[in-house]
């Protein structure tokens, strides 16, 4: 990886992936077993935990980009989320994945 006018690169690529096999795996099986281990309540934690590892490793057009949520952010909209789906028995479960990639972008941003 260099550097050459604050534009990451890496075998002449401007745009890439730095982050390893054996930590995906780590991070993932982590996130399992807070997860199982909490009975789902740490999940927030679990997710942003492993967002935020891919978005730290990942570079577009030589900019690294950064995730700056926190479990404790999600876990909040977590819980409307849960309420909205059991108040409208369900329906508004099909909105959730677009409410949580909403929030992922808004925490992500570039560091250079």
């Amino acid at each position: 990886m260099a550097t050459d006018n604050f534009y990451e690169t890496k075998n002449g690529r401007t745009s890439f992936f730095d982050g390893g096999l054996l930590q995906f795996i780590g991070w993932t099986i982590l996130g399992i077993l807070v997860t199982v281990f909490t009975l789902g309540i740490c999940y927030p934690w679990a997710l942003t935990m492993i967002y935020g590892w891919k978005i730290n490793h990942t570079v577009i057009e030589g900019r690294r980009m950064s995730f700056s949520g926190s479990a404790f952010g999600l876990f909040g909209n977590w819980i409307k989320w849960l309420l909205l789906i059991i108040i409208t028995l369900g329906i508004y479960s099909f909105w959730v994945f677009i409410k949580l990639e909403d929030w992922k972008a808004k925490n992500t941003s570039f560091v250079n």
